[in-house]
């Protein structure tokens, strides 16, 4: 979005981007691709929207896509892409779980939005919300609709700020601007990235996405 080109819903499109060209993308993408392939295995799946927590401070739009995986008639959340942190697979009952970067997940019962995925990264009783979904149908021009909104909005946190996350074998790494933070179960490593050669370093080695200078350069953090 940074770099004016948009992102496209169509599958080739999507495959092309993750898969080909190993660059990344966002929940519609991520979790569109992964919806494809949990059906083409043979996976009850269909995709859901979500209202996201952080941040916010009114009741927020639904602008994130994630999947619901029936498996021998137990329902599943399915997350590939919300990158404020790793969401793992969670049956949808209420109940807590420990991803593989330490960090606990819980699903709690929402009078208003149904359910409500929280997260705890200290190790306490400090839960922090992260999204609520229904269960309700979500159809192709929801996802097209929401899509478009959160690519395109004046301010949006996707179109205001650079923003790069990954999931790692032990743990989770995030840039935001040119703040790097990286955790896992044994602890977290902060800093902010001095310049641009660093910038392109930094998402080349630990995320995979390689930029030009003149990309870096229009991200314009310098």
């Amino acid at each position: 979005m940074l770099l004016g080109r948009g992102v496209s819903l169509e599958p080739e499109k999507i495959f092309d981007k993750l898969v080909r060209q190993r660059r990344g993308g966002y929940c519609f993408e991520h979790n569109g691709l992964f919806l494809d392939a949990l059906r083409a295995v043979g996976f009850g799946a269909r995709p859901l929207l979500a209202r996201v927590w952080l941040f916010a401070t009114e009741t927020p739009p639904k602008t994130h896509m994630l999947n619901l995986v029936t498996i021998n008639g137990q329902e599943w959340i399915a997350d590939a892409g919300f990158g404020g942190s790793y969401t793992p697979p969670m049956p949808l009952k209420e109940h807590e779980v420990v991803g593989s970067d330490g960090v606990r997940h819980r699903l709690l019962r929402d009078a208003d939005h149904g359910w409500l995925l929280e997260r705890s990264a200290d190790g306490g009783e400090s839960w922090s919300p992260q999204y609520s979904f229904n269960t309700t149908p979500v159809w192709p021009s929801d996802i097209v609709l929401s899509n478009h909104f959160v690519s395109t909005v004046p301010g949006g946190l996707f179109t205001s700020k650079v923003m790069v996350s990954i999931v790692l074998p032990n743990g989770f790494a995030s840039l935001i601007d040119r703040d790097y933070g990286r955790s896992s179960a044994a602890g977290e490593e902060k800093a902010q990235i001095a310049s641009p050669k660093a910038l392109q370093l930094r998402l080349s080695l630990v995320f995979g996405i390689d930029l030009s200078s003149e990309e870096v350069a229009q991200l314009g953090l310098f």
